[in-house]
């Protein structure tokens, strides 16, 4: 799935907002998605090497929000389910880690 600027602009603030909204902080997140603060930091930006780690990241925020009654900030480009895209790796999504 390529991102124009504006939607890779609007995507990247979406996650943030998210991320913000959690209040979890770069090593929170990290350790329970297995990878470092950096990497945490990289998606948020949506500096990847593999597309799926937004949607890993996205999935996260969203069940640490609602577990906290909180409602996400809805995403505008990573909506619906990510098992609708055929060429995302399915496996790494559901296994929900980054590393």
């Amino acid at each position: 799935m390529s991102l124009t600027e504006q939607e890779t602009s609007e995507t990247k603030a979406e996650l943030q907002a998210n991320f913000k909204l959690s209040g979890l902080t770069y090593e929170q997140v990290a350790a329970d998605l297995a990878t470092t603060p950096e990497h945490i930091e990289a998606v948020l930006n949506l500096q990847v090497s593999r597309i799926e780690d937004p949607w890993i990241l996205l999935r996260y925020l969203d069940r640490q929000l609602k577990a906290k009654g909180q409602t996400p900030v809805p995403y505008s480009r990573l909506n619906g389910s990510p098992m609708r895209h055929w060429f995302l790796n399915q496996g790494r999504i559901r296994r929900g880690l980054l590393s």
